[in-house]
């Protein structure tokens, strides 16, 4: 599960170089999600849910997250869902409402949880 996490980030890197945006920010999301459902399952445990924050909460104690690393996980969490489903905006669709911002913002967040499970599954 780890080297797909490595697959959907370079997808996010592409999609961005691409200017879609919005699949950069899903593709990350995805990369994050993976890499630490990764580190649970590395830990003999099972992980369940989408929510990149609350997996990394249920991380056990002797596997200590950094709050801000939990807050960059909330923010990838807002990126599981709107990029693809047009149905997220009163108006417009999804590759309206991502731009580079965005999916910067977004590969940046997945390649720091992606290295941070890197170095916990060492």
């Amino acid at each position: 599960m780890a080297q797909r996490a490595g697959d959907r980030l370079r997808q996010a890197e592409d999609s961005r170089r691409a200017e879609r945006h919005e699949w950069a920010c899903f593709a990350a999301h995805q990369a994050a999600e993976k890499a630490v459902k990764a580190l649970h399952l590395h830990r003999h445990q099972e992980a369940w849910g989408h929510g990149i924050a609350r997996l990394l909460r249920q991380l056990p104690p002797e596997v200590p997250v950094p709050d801000d690393l939990v807050e960059k996980g909330r923010v990838l969490d807002g990126f599981s869902v709107p990029p693809r489903d047009p149905n997220s905006y009163p108006e417009g669709a999804p590759f309206e409402h991502f731009g580079p911002i965005h999916s910067d913002q977004a590969i940046r967040y997945a390649r720091e949880i992606l290295q941070f499970v890197r170095t916990r599954m060492a």
